[in-house]
C-alpha cells in the first residue's frame, strides 16, 4: 500500500501537541509563534510523473513543496529558514530531513492513513505532533 490513494485529498489541521515548544527550539519569534498556533492549514499531496507536490494552504499564503524522493532540494520553511531538504517515501510516510547552514537537522514525518495525516516534527530533544483530518468529499 502506497501513497496513491491519498493524492488530491484535503486534510485540515485539527490539533497540535507541543508545537509552541517546537517553534521555540527553531528560534521562531514570539509573535510569529502566536500567529502560527492559531492557523489551521489544509494539506494536499499530488504527484506529476516522478515529482510530488505537498501543498499547504493558509488564509494568506499557499506553500508548495515540490520534490523527487531521495533528491536534495533547497527550501524556504514557513518560518523563513533556508534549508537543504531530502524527502523519502516509506510506505505511507513522507520522511523529510531539513538541514540548515549550521548543520542542525529538523525531521518531519508525515504519516498518511485512511482519515488523517499525522505529522511528527523533531528538532534536538523537542518533538511536536500535528493531526490533519480528512475533509469528507474534498479533493483538490
Amino acid at each position: 500500500m502506497g501513497l496513491e490513494e491519498y493524492f488530491g485529498k484535503k486534510y485540515q489541521l485539527v490539533s497540535s501537541e507541543n508545537f509552541d515548544e517546537y517553534m521555540k527550539a527553531l528560534d521562531v519569534h514570539g509573535v510569529l509563534r502566536k500567529i502560527a498556533s492559531k492557523l489551521h492549514p489544509v494539506l494536499v499531496l499530488n504527484r506529476n510523473g516522478d515529482e510530488y507536490t505537498l501543498t499547504s494552504t493558509l488564509p494568506f499564503k499557499t506553500i508548495d513543496i515540490t520534490f523527487k524522493p531521495g533528491v536534495e532540494f533547497d527550501q524556504e520553511t514557513p518560518d523563513g529558514r533556508d534549508v537543504k531538504s531530502v524527502i523519502t517515501i516509506d510506505g505511507c510516510t513522507l520522511h523529510e530531513v531539513q538541514t540548515d547552514d549550521s548543520g542542525k537537522e529538523t525531521i518531519l514525518d508525515r504519516i498518511f492513513s485512511n482519515d488523517e495525516v499525522k505529522v511528527v516534527l523533531k528538532i534536538d530533544n523537542v518533538t511536536a505532533t500535528r493531526i490533519y483530518r480528512l475533509q469528507q468529499d474534498a479533493y483538490y
